[in-house]
């Protein structure tokens, strides 16, 4: 049962889908038992959701909204993570021990290495350093940039307390690692407004090169008419990055990314799946949007394995992307509607 060596043997994207499903339906079923035995308040509210006979229940991501669920004593937890939210929401709180933290950051790490090389490149995160300030109690914002920041090395934060560029850290970093690959990172609508928006508005142009990895919430940039292909011509643009990655995740199964491919494509990994419902009747559906649910094998400490979003999606295929990993790929779309706004950087300055 949870044998998380066996799990963590598996390189991220090398199982087809039919030896994933297998994979995941004994997993978790052992992870329900899990938080069942060691979370009262799960027990009860899985009793009242249905689900297809060979999956546990999805909760509903709101529910850590108005619950306390945790699958641990309260002196083993080690952070406690809060979903982004406007000013006047309910947040989310996830209650991480020290295992489930560890487990996270881990694949995390695997499934990022993947796509950029065991190498730690120097990096430079397209947010303040103060967002990380307080390591006990992360929001959602937070939590990505310290994880992603574990990947890389010489870490450099390119903008001030007060969300304002550093131009002056940012052309010190250029200098220090001209001509060597670089790891950029950050959440899409600060990359957006206060990177690419910047450099344009004080016509000024750096030199880099390497991959840019970006998630978070596209709202802001969907209100202006930015899409995915916009989005990465523009930091082509200004910083000279031509790999730009998206990726999809929640604070709620935070570790558990699907980052984009270079045909871009959305893949999870060994480690979580996604699928894709209709909003009515909640049976599976393929070849049209619906609602994504997700599966992570991750945790432990919170009953965060199998989660019903709020997201719009759709499964392009399996097994057969032309940049040869194997499993589910797919599409996000944006929030349902009628679905809270609380993407990581859609939320900022709200």
């Amino acid at each position: 049962m949870l044998d998380y060596d066996l799990l963590f043997s598996y390189e991220p994207f090398c199982l087809s889908a039919d030896e994933k499903r297998l994979l995941h339906r004994q997993w978790l079923a052992d992870l329900t038992y899990h938080h069942q035995k060691h979370c009262v308040l799960y027990d009860r509210l899985v009793s009242h959701f249905k689900s297809p006979a060979e999956l546990p229940p999805a909760l509903p991501v709101r529910l850590f909204k108005e619950y306390d669920l945790r699958s641990v004593e309260n002196q083993e937890i080690a952070r406690t993570m809060t979903s982004s939210g406007t000013t006047g929401q309910q947040v989310s709180r996830i209650y991480l021990d020290k295992a489930t933290s560890a487990r996270q950051s881990k694949v995390l790490s695997r499934i990022v290495t993947s796509f950029t090389g065991k190498q730690r490149l120097p990096m430079l995160i397209i947010d303040s350093r103060a967002v990380v300030k307080d390591r006990a109690m992360f929001s959602a914002r937070g939590a990505g940039i310290l994880g992603f920041s574990m990947i890389g090395r010489d870490v450099t934060y390119a903008l001030d307390e007060e969300m304002q560029l550093d131009l002056d850290t940012v052309e010190r970093f250029c200098s220090e690692h001209e001509k060597q690959p670089v790891l950029l990172f950050g959440f899409t609508s600060i990359i957006w407004l206060h990177f690419c928006e910047e450099l344009k508005r004080i016509k000024r142009n750096i030199d880099l090169s390497g991959i840019m990895i970006h998630g978070g919430g596209w709202k802001k940039l969907a209100d202006l008419a930015i899409d995915n292909n916009t989005f990465k011509q523009a930091i082509r643009d200004v910083c000279g990055i031509e790999g730009v990655y998206n990726y999809y995740g929640m604070i709620e199964q935070t570790g558990s990314i699907s980052m984009e491919c270079e045909y871009g494509h959305l893949h999870t990994s060994v480690f979580s799946d996604i699928d894709v419902l209709d909003p009515v009747t909640l049976t599976s559906v393929r070849g049209r949007k619906g609602v994504i649910r997700t599966t992570s094998l991750l945790p432990t400490s919170y009953p965060g394995h199998v989660l019903l979003t709020e997201d719009e999606g759709e499964i392009l295929g399996e097994d057969d992307c032309p940049c040869g990993r194997k499993g589910i790929y797919f599409a996000v779309y944006g929030r349902i509607k009628g679905a809270e706004i609380r993407g990581c950087s859609d939320t900022y300055g709200h």
